[in-house]
């Protein structure tokens, strides 16, 4: 009689994932031309194409516009890209508003399968009708690109899409976001940019076992290509909290002089993304992201942490017999030495580095190793050393800096952490 039982239940199981999977084809439709949409709707689909990285994540590198085809690693295996220019064959062209509307904030293709959250609708669910509608247009009057899609590298059962069913009945929350009546406008249009179209949390927040974002550590820092996505709650090792002003500096200009330079990532998300955006715009992420971090609350950090930075800032002098003092003086101190006392900054004595602060050491040694900015990016500029200094050099460097820079404990294991984060091509003889 139990086994019959169990037995039973399983099958209601599974016809209820069943059920819960199958999703209706939305019917093609002919590409819209693109003066039905007007000119307004398109700009501000723009913006917020640029917010969300769209062209990051479905441009390959070489290739035309939105043609997909960019290879995601995610634990689980590689995920292309699919092609999102209005291409009636390869991509997006047949598709109407409510077919978009639904692989949006549902996460469901025009066809009915279910999509990977590597395409993160987890966080494009929150978005309103309005946006959604702008996004359709923006893409639907892109140039068409025929790009066949190319076939994910994902083990089975992995890849049987019917399987995502479950994994949104326990991760995914679907549902256009909700002002809090107890923040400000500002607090609130921030919370709606960061937490839908922007996905800050996809990078920026740990995931479990199953891929999905821990919702017991939001912003709590996590690895990305090599790199950390530093924490963003009050919990970030940074040594002077991130203000409003410095968070608008950063993410408006790519440059805080109290933290540093976007690099890495984020570099594309601030120069080649968040650029689109109005100013009012970044006020309203600067406002949420230091609410998040407690920025009111740590002020009084700030003073005390800036004299201390200047204290640091003639740590090299005596230091000459000293090779790892003879790295820095050598190839570091032209631009980040400051003899002058004055307001603490970090191309001053780097005292200030949230990268040298940090738990990980990766993102000091991908600055050192792939340097910052170059042709055609704005802002500041540090060349690569990854031709100019060995292993070695990296992480006596590295080890100095932690040492005569900061309080936190040495890193440990630094020179085969160097040698795991070098491409093997640029690898000096």
């Amino acid at each position: 009689m139990f086994k019959r039982l169990t037995l039973a239940v399983l099958v209601m199981l599974l016809v209820g994932c069943v059920g819960l999977s199958w999703h209706s084809e939305v019917p093609p439709i002919g590409a819209p031309p693109s003066s039905s949409f007007p000119a307004a709707q398109v700009a501000l689909g723009g913006q917020l194409a640029g917010a969300g990285g769209c062209a990051g994540c479905h441009t390959a590198a070489g290739g035309l516009a939105y043609g997909g085809g960019v290879g995601l690693e995610t634990g689980f295996g590689t995920i292309y890209s699919t092609n999102i220019s209005p291409d009636v064959q390869t991509g997006i062209g047949s598709w109407s508003l409510a077919a978009f509307d639904r692989a949006l904030r549902q996460g469901v293709a025009r066809d009915g399968t279910h999509l990977f959250p590597a395409f993160p609708y987890t966080h494009f669910t929150l978005l309103s009708d309005g946006d959604v509608g702008a996004l359709y247009a923006y893409f639907m009057t892109r140039d068409p690109v025929s790009s066949p899609s190319r076939a994910n590298r994902i083990p089975f059962p992995l890849n049987v899409r019917s399987l995502q069913a479950g994994w949104k009945l326990l991760f995914f929350k679907p549902g256009v976001y909700r002002a809090d009546a107890r923040r400000g406008e500002a607090w609130n249009r921030g919370a709606y940019l960061a937490e839908g179209i922007a996905h800050c949390a996809a990078c920026h927040t740990p995931r479990n076992r199953f891929g999905a974002e821990r919702s017991d550590a939001p912003y709590a820092g996590a690895p990305l290509d090599g790199w950390v996505a530093p924490t963003l709650s009050a919990a970030s090792p940074a040594p002077v909290p991130w203000s409003q002003q410095d968070l608008y500096d950063y993410l408006r200009n790519g440059e805080s002089e109290r933290h540093g330079v976007a690099a890495g990532a984020m570099a594309a998300v601030v120069h080649q993304g968040l650029a689109r955006l109005p100013d009012s715009d970044i006020q309203a992420l600067a406002t949420y992201f230091s609410d998040l971090g407690g920025a009111a609350g740590r002020e009084p950090q700030a003073a005390a942490a800036l004299a201390l930075a200047q204290t640091r800032r003639l740590a090299d002098v005596g230091q000459e017999t000293d090779p790892a003092a003879n790295l820095y003086l050598a190839g570091c101190a032209y631009c980040h030495y400051s003899a002058a006392p004055g307001p603490g900054k970090v191309s001053g004595s780097l005292a200030l580095s949230t990268a040298l602060t940090a738990d990980d050491p990766a993102n000091f040694i991908q600055t050192v190793l792939h340097g910052v900015g170059g042709a055609g990016t704005p802002g500041p500029y540090m060349p690569a050393f990854a031709g100019a200094l060995t292993d070695a050099d990296i992480a006596l460097l590295a080890a100095y800096l932690r040492r005569t820079r900061s309080d936190r404990p040495a890193w440990p294991n630094l020179l085969p952490t160097v040698t795991a984060h070098r491409p093997m091509a640029a690898v000096p003889p």
